[in-house]
């Protein structure tokens, strides 16, 4: 669901009685599009609030994940602390039901005089913007300058006046009347009842538009011109119904799920269209958005940031798999050199028999059981013995080729296995942490630049495999990175503890910590060999199968990529993926 303004207005509602008297202590801004504020409540403490103008997940609400910031504050930072840092928070708004916030702060201006600043969020997908003003609606900045070449409609530039958004002659929800209920939906043409009411009123998203027609027992798609007035009533009764759980503030916020774990939708009211699904609810709105934003943040944040590697990782895959197909036509032009030797041999047990001046020459192929005829291609312009030499020198050069071509199989296909491994390590990566390890990997194996740290800047913090307790209570640990795949099977795990790791597939290191048990029970046996087939390149097949062995039986072979092991006495076990039975485990 995107932030509407039934979730907009459930947000302020939150916000104003969090905030509303408390002063701003510190400001930041983590990332481009987003700031956070820490706020101190009298009597309470400090409150950590989040101000994204995102495109894709703007938003607002408290937080408690600590961000990581630039050691240099950005512009619109510095201007944020210059104007309102310290300031009291004395009011919070949402005009017209709209996805729009304004937070009102009381600070000194530079005579010292007390003035009231206007900080906007503007929540509108692409065109999201948050915005300093000053207590005459004169634009101080904002974290996204929008010239006239941007658009010619509406400019937000420091010292320019502020304007809200260009209206879309849309009705405030909350003070909608039957009669005029009635009215607009009379002169609808055209148009589905799902439609009529997201486009009529501001504030109302289609999936909300579509609730209140469920809630009404009505289809949502039903013309809106063959409505009857009795169904109208339902509508605007499931409506005004909807209007009045907002206004007394009777929120239930709630992330929904399909049966697989993926999500459907988050909302602050009940669905009663999602009836059958598995829902997971929160005690607050700032917790629901906390929880449905922080991952999909933060993995647009990995992937962006992972950009160059993986281009590089799929530059050199793709560089491995021409090069397999270069050997490989190589190895089926050697595929005759057997031949050739035969043909050699045959014409030097022959050299007094062959005629001079042919193009061919048959004779028995007493190499054969039934000893047929041969047929060898003769150069007229040589002599037999030349032409024997010719057929020998075909094949050792062959024989060389081949010799040398296995080798360079065996060392491309490995560099293959282990570009697989560090882009499936990408692919996982949760952190800037599990980026610094693999960007260190790739630096150690050659295919980047080890990167010079800067004076003063800070040391990327060490990436920890993920800790996982199965449903029997054991520790199931599960490597991030081929580095931290030889750390965790080689240095961390004890001999007795048993390791996992998809068979001939590129995917994590799993280690279940035994106690020195030498059974483990089956539940944990499947839980921590679902996390080795989830955590690999396999993660959305079926039947996946995962080696298991004790530790003590997992070498590593000298001068191997990292990562790469060799191990003895397995035994296997196959496992369909399970995204939703990976979230469900504990973690620490």
């Amino acid at each position: 669901m995107a932030l509407d303004g039934i979730t907009t207005s459930a947000i302020v509602s939150e916000l104003k009685t969090a905030l509303l008297g408390g002063r701003i202590d510190k400001i930041h801004q983590p990332v481009a599009d987003e700031i956070s504020m820490t706020v101190s409540i009298p009597g309470i403490g400090a409150k950590k609030v989040i101000i994204s103008a995102n495109s894709a997940h703007p938003r607002v609400h408290l937080t408690e994940t600590n961000r990581e910031n630039p050691m240099t504050a950005p512009l619109f930072c510095m201007v944020m602390r210059k104007h309102i840092a310290g300031g009291k928070i004395v009011d919070i708004l949402q005009p017209n039901f709209e996805r729009i916030v304004i937070i009102r702060v009381e600070s000194a201006n530079e005579m010292g005089d007390i003035t009231t600043k206007n900080l906007i969020l503007e929540i509108m997908g692409k065109h999201s913007n948050l915005i300093l003003t000053d207590e005459n609606g004169k634009i101080l900045d904002s974290i996204k300058r929008v010239t006239h070449e941007k658009s010619s409609v509406r400019e937000v530039l420091p010292g320019k006046d502020y304007v809200f958004p260009p209206s879309q002659d849309k009705k405030n929800p909350l003070e909608a009347t039957s009669g005029d209920f009635a009215l607009s939906l009379h002169l609808q043409e055209g148009r589905k009842l799902q439609e009529f009411l997201y486009q009529t009123y501001t504030g109302i998203s289609p999936i909300m538009a579509g609730e209140i027609c469920s809630r009404a027992g009505l289809d949502a798609s039903n013309a809106c011109q063959e409505t009857t007035i009795e169904d109208g009533e339902k509508l605007y009764e499931a409506f005004d119904q909807t209007m009045d759980a907002i206004k007394a503030e009777n929120y239930l916020p709630a992330i929904y799920y399909q049966e697989n774990g993926k999500i459907v939708d988050f909302a602050v009211l009940e669905m009663t269209q999602f009836g059958s699904l598995q829902k997971k609810e929160f005690e607050t709105i700032s917790a629901l958005l906390e929880g449905f934003y922080h991952e999909r943040d933060n993995a647009a944040h990995i992937r962006q940031k992972a950009q160059d590697m993986r281009k590089l990782i799929m530059n050199n895959i793709e560089r491995c798999v021409k090069k397999k197909e270069i050997q490989l036509k190589t190895r089926r032009e050697t595929k005759g050199m057997d031949m050739w030797k035969k043909k050699g041999e045959l014409l030097t047990a022959n050299i007094y028999a062959v005629p001079q001046g042919v193009t061919t020459f048959k004779t028995i192929d007493y190499y054969e059981e039934d000893m047929p005829e041969i047929e060898i291609a003769i150069d007229p312009a040589k002599t037999p013995a030349e032409n024997a030499q010719k057929y020998f020198a075909k094949y050792n050069k062959a024989k060389r080729t081949l010799a040398a071509l296995e080798i360079q199989e065996k060392q491309n296909e490995e560099e293959l296995v282990y570009l697989e491994s560090v882009l499936n390590a990408l692919e996982n990566a949760k952190d800037d942490a599990d980026l610094s390890e693999i960007r260190t990997e790739l630096a150690e194996s050659g295919f980047i630049r080890r990167q010079v740290q800067k004076k003063g800047q800070q040391k990327p913090k060490k990436s920890k495999p993920m800790r996982y307790i199965s449903s029997d209570g054991f520790e199931i640990l599960v490597g991030k990175s081929n580095l931290q795949n030889d750390e965790l099977t080689l240095r961390v795990a004890d001999p007795t503890d048993l390791w996992m790791h998809t068979k001939d597939i590129p995917g994590s290191h799993v280690i279940i910590r035994t106690n020195g048990l030498s059974e483990l029970p089956e539940a944990t046996m499947e839980e921590a060999a679902n996390l080795a087939a989830f955590y690999s390149k396999a993660k959305n097949s079926s039947m996946v199968p995962v080696d298991y062995t004790q530790r003590k039986n997992v070498k590593k072979p000298n001068g191997a990529k990292p990562g790469m092991v060799i191990y003895l006495t397995n035994k296997t076990i196959y496992i369909h993926p399970d995204e939703n039975r990976v979230n469900q485990m504990k973690t620490e």
